[in-house]
């Protein structure tokens, strides 16, 4: 598991391969993520939207952003975690994601940047 804080917010990361979900045949590597948001400041926060940036086995880059993660926009109480877990499609068995959440501190309105710690992806396939 990786882990990072930044500004008293913990993120810590860890991804399987999903095989039954998954296609070498075509393609179509699979690998899910779980990540733990923890607050271990003394302000409420709210998670407001991510940037991740996918890189996948033969270098080719995407970039995903958006509001919350998976539909939700968490408050976090001094004290308090948040854990989701999402997916990420890969062409070839091997790729890495990095990436940040905006999160606004509620006390004083303050927006700030967390680091999501980077982590690799990497499938466990036999090929024929």
């Amino acid at each position: 598991m990786n882990t990072m804080t930044t500004k008293g917010i913990k993120v810590s990361v860890s991804c399987r391969y999903e095989t039954e979900a998954s296609n070498p045949t075509l393609h179509r590597f699979i690998h899910s993520y779980r990540i733990k948001i923890e607050n271990l400041g003394s302000e409420t926060v709210k998670l407001i939207s991510r940037f991740w940036l996918i890189t996948d086995g033969d270098g080719g880059k995407r970039e995903v952003s958006g509001d919350g993660v998976v539909g939700e926009q968490p408050t976090l109480q001094p004290g308090e975690e948040h854990t989701y877990t999402s997916w990420c499609p890969l062409s070839f068995p091997t790729g890495k994601m990095e990436g940040h959440f905006n999160m606004r501190n509620l006390d004083n309105n303050e927006m700030f940047s967390v680091k999501i710690p980077g982590f690799t992806m990497n499938a466990d396939f036999k090929e024929n």
